[in-house]
């Protein structure tokens, strides 16, 4: 999760969370009062989902919200929880792929991690597929099966400090914990994208409503389909993970959009374990009238939901998105 420290994007996923994963192209900050609200699980067992989340992260908090378990986060995020009977299906792949937090110390939290029994996910190292369970195991950067042996020639070790972790949480999700941070907080939700900076542009133009950003760099309809960069190292598959071109979206103060690049095609991830996210917006009759305008597909008109009201539109690549009325 590795970005320019110019990056002041607009919608989906955090800036301080990038230090991990692989560099993005610029944007601009969501308009006042479009945060982060929730990310919607489906679970066979709700309450028993929100213990392990704040047994995990000591910073959440298990409560309630209109009328569904719920874990409320330091920083304000939600995660909510609908009973299912049946596991819910994380394949095939949608654009959603894990949700996750920033933490003072990962090696601590993956120590804390094992003393818990929680379970654990192993990456690949290198194309040897040497197995790791946190990425400052690997060699720094991201670096490509060419770079890897260029920096054995060197002599350069793992920094085996701080890195990105991942759990499997209730009903099969996929939890990451990445450090080193001043606390503890809600930090991302990760998206897939087949064009990560065309997806980037959407979120920050036409969900958010403001105009692109300034400047040579700046990622344009003409411009934003981009080639596959080579494969990099740490990775859950054993051939790679692409990183590049990537693209990220700071929505709140904590809380953003990371997106990595993969090719389809993608699901609905309606019924899924992660079964959309959320964001509030101050006015959600403009949202709405403004999103339709711009061609967006409404999924759910706006609706009652408890004693809020909430939209669910579609962004790119099938993504469920909904819109959740919060006045300023």
């Amino acid at each position: 999760m590795k970005t320019p420290a110019a990056v002041t994007l607009g919608i989906v996923l955090c800036a301080l969370c990038v230090l991990a994963h692989a560099q993005a192209p610029a944007g601009r900050p969501a308009p006042t009062g479009i945060r982060v609200h929730h990310v919607h699980l489906n679970s066979v067992n709700p309450s028993a989902a929100a213990d392990y989340y704040v047994k995990a992260f000591t910073t959440s908090v298990k409560t309630t919200f209109n009328g569904e378990i719920a874990v409320r986060t330091i920083n304000g995020p939600l995660l909510l929880f609908t009973r299912v009977n049946t596991p819910p299906p994380t394949q095939p792949q949608s654009a959603i792929w894990h949700f996750g937090w920033n933490t003072p110390d990962s090696r601590a939290y993956l120590a804390r991690f094992h003393t818990m029994k929680l379970d654990v996910v192993p990456m690949y190292a290198d194309p040897e597929n040497t197995v790791i369970e946190i990425s400052s195991d690997a060699l720094p950067n991201f670096p490509t099966t060419a770079k890897i042996k260029e920096l054995r020639g060197q002599g350069v070790q793992p920094a085996r400090v701080g890195g990105f972790q991942y759990l499997r949480g209730p009903d099969n999700s996929l939890v990451e914990n990445a450090g080193n941070f001043p606390t503890e907080y809600f930090n991302h939700v990760h998206m897939f994208h087949e064009d990560p900076a065309c997806a980037q542009l959407w979120y920050t133009t036409t969900l958010a409503g403001r105009p692109a950003a300034d400047g040579p760099g700046r990622v344009t309809a003409e411009n934003c389909k981009r080639p596959y960069d080579d494969v990099t190292w740490p990775a859950f598959d054993k051939t790679g993970m692409f990183r590049n071109p990537a693209g990220n979206v700071v929505v709140s103060d904590m809380a953003s959009i990371l997106i990595r690049p993969r090719h389809g095609p993608y699901v609905s991830p309606r019924g899924q374990i992660v079964d959309h996210f959320a964001l509030s917006v101050p006015d959600l009759d403009a949202t709405v009238a403004r999103l339709k305008a711009a061609g967006v597909k409404v999924t759910e008109e706006i609706h009652r939901w408890g004693t809020m009201r909430a939209a669910m539109i579609e962004g790119p690549d099938l993504a469920a998105i909904e819109l959740v009325e919060v006045k300023p």
